[in-house]
């Protein structure tokens, strides 16, 4: 039996319990929160081209909330009390960290990322080459992807409990418009483009309106999609009333040069960002 797997059936044993002083237990929640701030392990990830949630690392944060007291810490002018220490070393890890972002330890940030005044909580992973930008939040164990853009303001949801619920997945080269919110477990696949302001939850409907016909999706911004916000009329008995939904509206270009690929998209759609 590997370590992991060891940390795995200590964790997983002590939820089901639902124990957590045990000395063996507190440090197995040490070690598994240590991987995942390393980047060793993660929350999600993908195999055989379908994401698998690695259910016992949620299940360590969540017992590391009971095992913890609330502590005062300072950094500089700023005062914090809370349960869970922030993330250090960032120089070492190649990340750029403009004050006053804010990362909690739990969470893996690769070589290469930008984060400006911006905030990623615990299990997140942020991808290399990707930007945070200002006010912008990464929500509990979602996992960005590398060459990403989070745009100012934008909400990308945790997902916490239950365990086994899939966390809100960004994947590589996509690019998430300002003001945007994603939540409830949503995939948004690689390279696909959300407008300015667009909201996509488990149940939102997604509206390729490319074709003749309309095609519905749920849970997933299929890949390299253009996507701005839409209404749809459903009845009501007081009468019918717009209800949000997503509107596919084009393809971005699988050019290999992604950055030029992505503002002739937002030209030729006219897409606010």
């Amino acid at each position: 039996m590997t370590d992991t797997e060891q940390l795995a059936k200590v964790i997983d044993a002590a939820y089901d319990a639902g124990t957590h002083d045990d000395p063996d237990v507190r440090a197995a929640v040490d070690a598994a929160l240590d991987l995942l701030d390393r980047g060793e392990a993660r929350i999600a990830e993908k195999v055989d081209g379908e994401w698998v949630v690695n259910e016992w690392l949620k299940r360590a944060v969540l017992l590391s909330f009971r095992q913890r007291e609330m502590e005062t810490v300072e950094v500089g002018p700023f005062e914090y009390h809370d349960k869970v220490p922030l993330k250090t070393g960032y120089a070492e890890a190649g990340v750029r960290v403009v004050p006053p972002a804010v990362v909690r330890h739990g969470a893996f940030v690769e070589r290469g990322a930008v984060l400006m005044p911006s905030y990623v909580n615990i299990g997140a992973r942020v991808g290399a080459g990707t930007m945070v930008d200002t006010w912008a939040t990464v929500g509990s164990c979602a996992q960005i992807g590398r060459n990403v853009h989070l745009a100012g303001g934008v909400g990308i949801g945790g997902v916490l409990e239950p365990p086994g619920a899939r966390p809100v997945i960004v994947e590589d080269d996509a690019f998430i418009g300002s003001r945007c919110i994603v939540v409830e477990g949503v995939i948004v696949e690689e390279g696909a483009v959300l407008g300015a302001g667009t909201v996509v939850t488990a149940s939102t409907a997604i509206i390729d309106v490319t074709g003749d016909e309309p095609v519905t999706y749920k849970g997933r911004i299929p890949a390299r999609s253009v996507v701005i916000p839409g209404t749809r009329p459903k009845e009501y008995p007081a009468g019918t009333f717009g209800v949000p939904c997503a509107l596919i509206i084009g393809r971005r270009s699988a050019s290999t040069d992604t950055k030029v690929s992505l503002n002739e998209t937002l030209r030729e759609h006219d897409v606010p960002v």
